[in-house]
């Protein structure tokens, strides 16, 4: 009877043990990227300051890039134990959810409805949506906007909040939907859209002589890092990583680095 008892707990004991692991993804989440030896991170490749591709060196640079290779270095001890994975408002989702990536940093905004389907870290920079015009287009306010075509990227925030803004701001807009933010600029510049609408951290890195940035934005949001809704615990790690970066002058740093 004695033997009995004992095999049902240690069965119980199994089962228990079963049921936490599976409770904390997280934590094999981390134990496989170790294991991996390699850090698995979405990032965008045609924004400017946060994550692009250097035309001269053909290096991949930017804020967010910094931010992948500080958590490498934290997890794997080496910052470029890193394999960085292009994405696009389009496929950074389902990138995720597939797990072909393990986290995503591509200026990511965090919204409720985003909040539900993946986790995402304290905010690491506040922006709003602004923007971009053409200097002989004759657009100097918003309210010079009105009627306007407006060019924006599909899936991204701004493309979602486009009613809001256009209620916000009291103006009658409609909108055209593009793959990439390089398609926007270029249709803006051959006259096709007479504004780019997006995030002002990435029209920042698409103003030229050609272009103006205007001064008033509407709103504000946080951009976080995305990770899978089951990895609890790697959550909770890039949460206390980012602050520990916050915390000692690192994050800042980076941030000095790229946006001033």
């Amino acid at each position: 009877m004695k033997m009995k008892k004992m095999i049902l707990l240690v069965n119980l004991i199994a089962i228990l043990c079963l049921v936490l692991s599976a409770c904390s993804g997280g934590d094999s989440q981390v134990a496989e990227i170790k294991a991996r030896g390699e850090l698995r991170v979405g990032v965008k490749v045609d924004v400017p300051r946060f994550g692009c591709i250097d035309p001269v060196t053909g290096a991949l640079e930017g804020l967010e890039i910094d931010i992948a290779r500080a958590l490498a270095a934290d997890m794997l001890g080496d910052e470029n134990a890193i394999s960085f994975v292009p994405v696009t408002a389009l496929t950074r989702e389902t990138l995720l959810t597939n797990k072909e990536i393990d986290l995503v940093i591509a200026t990511f905004t965090i919204t409720e409805e985003r909040a539900k389907i993946h986790n995402f870290s304290v905010p690491y920079y506040t922006d709003e949506i602004g923007f971009l015009v053409r200097r002989d287009s004759g657009i100097t306010s918003l309210a010079e906007m009105e009627g306007k075509l407006v060019g924006v990227t599909l899936s991204s925030t701004a493309f979602n909040e486009f009613p809001k803004v256009c209620e916000e701001l009291s103006l009658d807009l409609s909108k055209r939907g593009f793959a990439s933010y390089p398609e926007v600029k270029n249709e803006l510049l051959t006259g096709s859209i007479d504004v780019f609408l997006a995030d002002k951290s990435i029209l920042y890195g698409y103003l030229d002589g050609d272009t103006v940035l205007l001064d008033e934005g509407v709103r504000p949001q946080d951009y976080g890092i995305a990770t899978r809704l089951e990895d609890r615990e790697f959550a909770k790690y890039i949460d206390d990583r980012l602050r520990s970066m916050t915390d000692d002058g690192s994050l800042d740093e980076i941030l000095g680095r790229w946006i001033g």
